[in-house]
């Protein structure tokens, strides 16, 4: 489908009928630069737009899409290539649509994700809580450009992805432990002893000494579990 070539047309038919631009333009209820956008080549009527378009310019659909007065003995084999261009054309707009919708999901559940973290305290769970709802919203639009991927390729991208998304959380979680000294947002077991608690998250083991002190600290620690009949022992 040659978008400059049926632009051309389009120009050339509606010169035919003695019509500006402007009065092209409301008639289809269009601006006057979108049917300048059309004859210069830049973009294609919308599919909506091609039947009102045909009738005011007096052209047949599929002499629309050749860019030129179809032959009669040419028809049918420019319908069938039309045919074509048009299934071709609607599933570009489709994916177009559907890679737009999967941005703004992208967009928005990452802020979701970055607001959390920024909002809420460490210790708070609407915090993680909400960091996890981002992240799943951001898959549902990441879902949107793998549409047209196979099952498992798809599959696998999803999950992919979500993988790192919660990786990228888990470890600006890691770094406000070690460089903010903050609580684990992402704690599994929290278990409290005399002036200290002890965060069990996926990777690794944080235990808060002197909670709430003037000397309070966070220790990371990666290769000992806690013995809850020990845990004060983590803080000597």
């Amino acid at each position: 489908m040659n978008q400059e070539k049926i632009g051309k047309f389009i120009a050339e038919c509606r010169k035919t009928k003695n019509m500006t631009q402007q009065e092209l333009a409301e008639k289809l209820n269009v601006s006057d630069r979108t049917v300048g956008n059309w004859e210069n080549g830049r973009n294609m009527p919308d599919l909506s737009l091609f039947k009102p378009l045909c009738n005011e310019l007096n052209i047949s659909l599929n002499d629309l899409m050749s860019g030129e007065k179809v032959k009669e003995r040419e028809y049918q084999e420019k319908l069938e290539e039309n045919t074509i261009n048009i299934i071709d054309y609607t599933n570009k707009k489709i994916e177009n649509r559907n890679h737009f919708i999967g941005l703004i999901f992208i967009t928005f559940g990452v802020l979701i994700s970055i607001t959390a973290i920024a909002i809420f305290p460490s210790e708070s769970s609407w915090g993680s809580i909400y960091s996890v709802l981002g992240a799943i919203i951001s898959l549902i639009g990441v879902s949107r450009f793998t549409k047209r991927l196979s099952y498992p390729k798809r599959l696998i991208s999803n999950f992919g992805y979500f993988f790192i998304f919660i990786s990228v959380l888990m470890t600006i979680d890691y770094i406000g432990v070690v460089n903010i000294h903050q609580a684990p947002r992402f704690s599994l077991v929290k278990v409290s002893g005399e002036n200290i608690i002890y965060y069990d998250t996926l990777f690794y083991d944080v235990v808060r000494c002197n909670v709430n002190r003037d000397n309070e600290t966070f220790k990371v620690i990666k290769n000992q579990k806690y013995d809850r009949d020990n845990i004060d022992n983590f803080c000597k």
